[in-house]
Order: structure tokens, then C-alpha cells, then sequence
């Protein structure tokens, strides 16, 4: 294979699994047909099979690269803060907005691949891939009084009622009562 189409194959394959990133987390995993992905590329279907063994890996592989642009998104709000708490109110401001609600394909992919994962019974490399991502990000929501787990939950929780309302003055409500009880002050 020449370099040229060495190169434009790594390009095929990123263009794949960018798309794959974005349109699973708006219409979930069985939501999209591999003739549907790669057309919306503007490839072949025979070119999918050229560059993933299965969907499932191509799954895997959006996964894990969603979860590479949180952690860029996370390090973005640390960089712009210089205070770790200051970006996590940042984040929290930015999570429960109506801008995330409504853009879930660019939304962060805890809330984005969770039915999936929660429908497949054996997920395999799919849900391992997940759980490092969301640890990763209760490790970024992490305080001194916990390990950022029972914020996680309570965000994409909150995230996910409010797609699933969304139109409706309950989702508005959802984004509001959940922000202003995790940024409320707590007596120690």
C-alpha cells in the first residue's frame, strides 16, 4: 500500500470513528447501521470492514475516543480556571445546561453510551472501556470527602431525565433544582 493510501486509510478510519462517537451518543449503538455511518462519511460499506473487525469494535474504539475528548474537555476547564474547584463548578455549570441537554452527540459520553451499556448483557471490551472513562471522570469529580462518584451519578442522572423531558417546563426544572443543589453550600 502506497503512503498516500496509507494515509488516507488512518484518515477513512478517524472520520469512522468520529462520526461513530457522535452518532451513537445521539441515537445510541443500534440506532445507526454501519451502511448509515459510513455513508454519512461518505464511504462504502465494504470500506467499514476494511477497517474494523465488527461494529462492536468500532463501538469500543468511538468509546474510548469520546472519553479522550472529556478528558481534553477537563483539562480545558483546569487550564482555563487554574483551580481545581473553580473547574469543577465550571463543569457542573456547563453539564446541567441546556446547551448539553440538547446536544448529546457532543455530550459527554457517560451520559451518552449508559441505555447501551446498561442494555448489553456482555458488553466485553465496550464496558470496560466505559467503566475506565467514568472512572476517570469520578476521579476528575473527586473531593476530599469523596471519590466523585455520587456527583457523576448525579449528573448524568440529571442529564438524562432532562433529554428525556426535554420540551417541557419539568426539564428546565430538572437542570435548575439539580444545579442549585450541588453548588448550594453545605454545612460541614
Amino acid at each position: 500500500m502506497s503512503r498516500a493510501s496509507q494515509a488516507q486509510a488512518l484518515e477513512n478510519r478517524r472520520r469512522a470513528v468520529a462520526a461513530a462517537s457522535q452518532l451513537f451518543r445521539e441515537r445510541g449503538v443500534n440506532g445507526i447501521s454501519v451502511a448509515d455511518l459510513m455513508k454519512s462519511i461518505g464511504l462504502t460499506t465494504g470500506g467499514f470492514y476494511k477497517q474494523f473487525a465488527s461494529k462492536e469494535a468500532l463501538i469500543a474504539e468511538a468509546a474510548q475516543a469520546a472519553f479522550g475528548d472529556l478528558d481534553l474537555l477537563l483539562e480545558s476547564f483546569d487550564t482555563a480556571q487554574g483551580d481545581h474547584d473553580t473547574a469543577r463548578g465550571t463543569l457542573i455549570d456547563f453539564y446541567l445546561s441546556a446547551e448539553h441537554r440538547d446536544r448529546p452527540g457532543t455530550g459527554c459520553p457517560t451520559a451518552g453510551f449508559a441505555g447501551d451499556m446498561a442494555r448489553e448483557p456482555t458488553a466485553g471490551e465496550v464496558r470496560e472501556t466505559y467503566a475506565a472513562g467514568v472512572e476517570r471522570f469520578a476521579a476528575w469529580m473527586s473531593t476530599d470527602a469523596d471519590d466523585g462518584l455520587p456527583m457523576v451519578a448525579t449528573l448524568v442522572g440529571a442529564i438524562l431525565i432532562a433529554r428525556a423531558t426535554a420540551g417541557t417546563a419539568l426539564s428546565e426544572k430538572i437542570l435548575e433544582s439539580t444545579h442549585e443543589a450541588l453548588t448550594a453550600p453545605h454545612d460541614s
